[in-house]
């Protein structure tokens, strides 16, 4: 397995430092993705890439065009690279980096897998968000008639690089803003990769910042579960025999 991180940076640049140096000690490349941050958050990623020269490869985009897009070029570079898979972290902090050990190891074992993060709250995380990603949890399982999603807000995760460039080059719709977690996950089910859940703790410092935007992002994610129920319909037939054949294992 050759792996890199992938980091999707958008308004936390003068977080991304922290998350780089606590990465070091798992030896692996670093790609980070500005997803057209404004001047001064551009000034915060280049010193990172300066310090860390062997260590972090830096990918640009012009426009800013959300989680999903950055994302996606992260992977495209890696894929160019040669990488096989590639860890997903956000560049807030908010993630225990001490569990990446755990993930690789396990990515490792099952390399054709997701090895998916979900959070283990301190009593920093609002209650509003731990009642609100339920809801998408259950979503999610009902559009894949997969009961081994434990969490698709998460974005903590070891995917493997061939499936998802499938879904890349195959014109795949995946949302570009905060439903971006979810969609993926449901279509990497979809394809039939497994998907494995380890638990993360997680963090929401007092002066953090977060991208969301209520309205934007709340249309953004009701239609993508519109377009996924449309999506189940179209799959049911072979989601329900997988979901059969699963169960006479």
């Amino acid at each position: 397995m050759k792996a890199a991180f992938i980091i999707p940076v958008y308004n936390h640049g003068s977080t991304l430092k922290g998350v780089v140096q606590s990465l070091l000690q798992y030896k692996l490349p670093v790609i980070v993705v500005d997803d057209g941050n404004d001047a001064l958050q551009k000034s915060l990623i280049a010193t990172v890439v300066q310090d860390y020269p062997n260590d972090v490869i830096l990918v640009n985009r012009n426009k800013n065009g959300g989680k999903g897009r950055a994302m996606n070029d992260g992977v495209r570079k890696a894929c160019e690279l040669g990488f096989s898979h590639v860890f997903q972290i956000d560049a807030d902090g908010q993630h225990d980096v001490s569990a990446c050990g755990l993930f690789l190891q396990e990515a490792e074992k099952t390399p054709d897998d997701i090895i998916c993060g979900y959070p283990v709250y301190d009593d920093s995380v609002p209650e509003s968000r731990r009642k609100g990603r339920e809801f998408s949890n259950i979503w999610a399982r009902f559009v894949t008639l997969n009961s081994d999603i434990k969490d698709v807000l998460c974005g903590f995760r070891v995917y493997p690089v061939q499936p998802y460039m499938e879904l890349l080059n195959h014109h795949a719709v995946i949302n570009s803003h905060m439903g971006y977690d979810t969609d993926i996950l449901v279509h990497l089910s979809w394809k039939g990769l497994k998907i494995r859940s380890f638990g993360v703790h997680v963090t929401y410092p007092a002066d953090g910042i977060s991208n969301f935007r209520m309205v934007r992002d709340n249309m953004h994610i009701s239609a993508t579960y519109t377009r996924l129920c449309a999506g189940m319909i179209v799959r049911l037939p072979l989601l329900i025999y997988r979901k059969c054949a699963k169960k006479i294992k």
